[in-house]
């Protein structure tokens, strides 16, 4: 899953395709999977976020910026998480809710 995010540098936009974006990758089996990814955030939206990940047991790796001078500021969640493939899904679900992030495509 990859949800793309926009901001603007100098003007110009700058989203998805230059990696402004949120994402999850699985792997395992759907009783023991493993899930790992970002979070693109604003910086309001950066405790929501964390106590959503952390209140489903999903460890937060590293919080940085990729970026100087864009508007909105955008931030950077490195996440991963060992369980259930769902309660790790349901996890992302709600923390992807305290963003203002599109809904992801099904």
């Amino acid at each position: 899953m990859t949800i793309g995010r926009t901001t603007k540098m100098s003007g110009h936009s700058v989203g998805k395709a230059m990696g402004v974006n949120t994402w999850a990758a699985f792997a395992g089996a759907d009783d023991r999977a493993v899930v790992d990814g970002d979070f693109a955030m604003l910086e309001s939206e950066l405790q929501p976020v964390l106590k959503a990940l952390r209140g489903g047991g999903i460890n937060v790796v590293a919080i940085h910026n990729h970026m100087t001078g864009e508007t909105p500021r955008i931030l950077f969640l490195h996440y991963w998480g060992i369980g259930g493939s769902e309660e790790l899904a349901r996890t992302l679900k709600e923390a992807l809710g305290k963003t203002k992030h599109p809904p992801p495509s099904s």
